[in-house]
């Protein structure tokens, strides 16, 4: 039976009702969805009237822009651009090309830019702008490319790879502006004008996915939208078909992480001495086909390699095995006080998805005295860790973005070592104080999760925090802290590790007067040792103390919806639970 437009109306009103009550805000969302699921449920359906179509849409935008933080933008963006549609799902693609068409608009304006030349760091601002936008860019296709055809009951699985590459995009905007450090023109105020509205959008978009993932209990799978299967066409594919994970995950990985090193069969061998079939590392990373979607292991023999190593992003699923942590190792001694920015001060640039390393070194020597140097900055998802050192002082560890495991890793530095937004999560681990010049303080995390919706976090599990013998004995005056809040969401768990007494009783340091401090989000659950105490600990509004049943959120097998999966596939060791202690 053809229903009228009477009964439709009616419908859709019970429906709005019914949601309204359940979820607030969200329910003209809903009622969008039903409408647009009559209109095209069969050819035969009267035609919708304009005007109640408009109205519908109008709804829709409204409660999808709800809880975003610039709804102004947000809503403007969509009602320029929905053409009635109160699809959720074209909603999102709308905003996602909204997003992607700013960007592009605004990197063709930076041609416009005067930048003096005697202010180096704009220079290197700019450049750094451009790599990271273009960047932004293709996170935006990534996301659109995933969103052509889903089906409902994939949105979990969905909904984490868009945060990933979404929040990606954002702190790469983010990084952009931080590029700026220290210049002495109006360049970087100007570039944060020029990217104001597309932070905006990715900002909102961002929200956007998080509502709707939130809201897959209540959709009506039966009777929502059906669209085809999730695809992406980006390299290396994010999911397979089959299991929902990256196409490269297979046994091939598992066996090289569990065999020694002897036994491992390498595509190529970098050896100082000429024993392989390159001297440097570059020349070998040269080698791995574009895309590639299997493993390619890059067997580095013992030695100390100084060169700028880069595997970027269309260098995937690389894989560097050493002699040992202490026996190979990478280094370099770029710096901040000699005149580059922090971005381009690390020694390797692990950017392309897929990447693992095992029994390795990674170094940046410049010393405390040149203040920001980074050893290693990590942009790769699905990137993995095991049995690697990292050793610098301020900012040893730049975690940028994505997925990120660690595994029997020591991480050594004295300010802000581990810091960055990713999804990174340690265990195992050693964390290492190094001693700071005298009117330093010593932190070991500054985690720079931008929004509370975005997916960034740091966690470690069954860590040791200590420090080096030369710390101790001024550590009453360079006191050493858990961690602060680098940017206003800063998210940082440490649970069932131990924290010895070089960390000092309040725990956590301010980043600048109260910035943060009531919107971060700082956990610590079931340390020990003599550092772990927390009766002196700082009582900012930030600071939560959370359940048994409420840590479990920061397990592998929560906070990564396929990493039990994964880290099962890569044969690194790893607790996918809280332990028995």
């Amino acid at each position: 039976m053809i229903p009228n437009k009477n009964a439709k109306k009616e419908k859709i009103a019970q429906y709005f009702a019914f949601f309204l009550l359940l979820i607030g805000t969200v329910a003209a969302l809903v009622v969008g969805m039903q409408s647009y699921h009559h209109h095209h449920e069969t050819d035969t359906d009267e035609p919708s009237n304009n005007n109640d179509e408009l109205a519908t849409s109008n709804k829709a935008i409204q409660s999808l822009c709800n809880p975003t933080h610039y709804k102004k933008t947000c809503i403007g963006t969509l009602n320029s651009a929905a053409s009635n549609t109160s699809d959720p799902i074209n909603l999102l693609k709308l905003a996602f090309n909204a997003t992607k068409k700013e960007l592009l608009d605004t990197f063709n304006k930076f041609s416009n830019l005067h930048v003096p030349k005697d202010d180096p760091r704009a220079v290197q601002g700019l450049e750094i702008c451009k790599e990271l936008v273009e960047n932004s860019v293709n996170d935006l296709e990534r996301s659109m490319n995933s969103v052509n055809g889903i089906e409902l009951k994939e949105l979990d699985q969905l909904m984490e790879n868009l945060k990933v590459w979404i929040s990606g995009a954002l702190t790469y905007q983010e990084t952009c502006f931080d590029a700026f450090e220290n210049s002495t023109s109006n360049v970087g105020q100007m570039m944060k004008n020029l990217l104001k509205t597309s932070k905006e959008l990715i900002s909102d978009t961002l929200s956007i996915v998080s509502k709707l993932s939130s809201l897959k209990s209540s959709f009506d799978v039966k009777r929502g939208f059906h669209h085809r299967r999730l695809m992406d066409d980006s390299k290396p594919k994010v999911a397979s078909e089959s299991q929902k994970l990256p196409a490269w995950i297979n046994d091939q990985r598992r066996r090289i992480m569990k065999l020694p090193t002897t036994k491992i069969r390498s595509n190529v061998t970098v050896a100082m001495d000429g024993s392989g079939q390159y001297k440097t590392i570059m020349e070998a990373i040269n080698r791995v086909p574009n895309d590639n979607v299997e493993a390619f292991v890059i067997y580095i023999k013992e030695g100390i390699y100084k060169e700028h190593v880069i595997v970027d992003k269309s260098k995937t699923n690389v894989i560097f095995i050493g002699d040992g942590p202490s026996k190979t190792k990478i280094t370099g001694n770029k710096n901040f006080v000699d005149g580059y920015q922090t971005f381009k001060t690390s020694t390797v640039d692990i950017i392309g998805d897929g990447f693992m390393a095992k029994d390795i070194g990674f170094e940046n020597s410049a010393g405390p005295t040149k203040h920001q140097a980074v050893a290693i900055r990590v942009v790769s998802d699905f990137s993995t860790f095991y049995n690697c050192r990292f050793d610098g002082y301020q900012d040893t560890l730049y975690a940028v973005r994505s997925r990120q495991f660690y595994r029997h890793c020591t991480i050594t530095g004295t300010i802000d070592f581990i810091f960055g937004d990713a999804m990174a999560i340690f265990q195992n681990c050693k964390v290492a104080i190094r001693k700071p010049l005298e009117n330093q303080q010593c932190i070991v995390t500054a985690q720079g999760r931008l929004q509370s919706d975005g997916p960034g976090a740091f966690i470690l599990q069954n860590c040791t925090i200590t420090a080096d013998p030369d710390y101790y004995p001024v550590k009453d005056k360079n006191r050493a802290f858990l961690g602060r809040p680098w940017k206003d969401y800063s998210r940082t768990i440490i649970m069932q590790s131990f924290i010895d007494e070089a960390i000092h009783y309040e725990g956590w340091a301010p980043w600048s007067g109260d910035f943060g401090l009531d919107t971060l989000f700082y956990v610590e659950f079931q340390n020990r040792g003599p550092g772990a105490a927390k009766e002196k600990r700082v009582k900012w509004n930030g600071i939560k103390q959370l359940s048994s049943a409420q840590v479990e959120d920061f397990t592998i097998s929560k906070f990564y919806v396929n990493a039990s999966s994964w880290l099962n596939t890569t044969g690194v060791p790893h607790y996918s639970t809280m332990l028995n202690i």
